[in-house]
């Protein structure tokens, strides 16, 4: 599943059937290579959803079992460390760990079930998810001998 499909798509407490939030954007971990977390829109209970408070990450929706999995970002220290625009991937310059500059990111592909980042798309080109090294300011950094 891409990031770019999945933005905006409704967060749906199984509890109630509400429509609890919304995704805003995903917090990548670059140690794990994995989405750590969601910022959420139009919540009221908070602004953050840990991945492992994913019900299941579905093609319309993103279930919860409870609307109390959306917290505050600040309460949660390793998605605080992950929030913020420095921290966000897509359409973010790409260098290899050589210093050669591959480009920009145009999409990121991650595996629903499990949040693991699976491919970093890159001026049209798939690179494998494990070769993700950084995310910060600056650029996205792939561990990336080549294209």
């Amino acid at each position: 599943m891409l990031f770019s499909e999945s933005i905006g798509r409704k967060v749906v407490s199984t509890s109630t059937a509400d429509t609890v939030g919304a995704v805003g954007a995903f917090l990548v971990d670059p140690r794990s290579r994995t989405v750590a977390g969601l910022q959420i829109k139009k919540s009221k209970t908070g602004d953050a959803l840990m991945w492992s408070g994913i019900s299941t990450f579905g093609t319309d929706a993103v279930t919860v079992d409870s609307a109390d999995r959306i917290v505050e970002i600040g309460t949660e220290e390793l998605l605080s460390e992950l929030d913020g625009k420095a921290h966000r991937v897509i359409g973010k310059r790409v260098l290899s760990t050589a210093g050669v500059d591959l480009g920009t990111v145009d999409d990121v592909e991650f595996d629903p079930e499990t949040g693991t980042i699976t491919s970093v798309i890159v001026d049209s080109v798939s690179i494998q998810g494990s070769t993700l090294t950084g995310v910060g300011s600056y650029a996205v950094v792939l561990d990336h001998r080549g294209r």
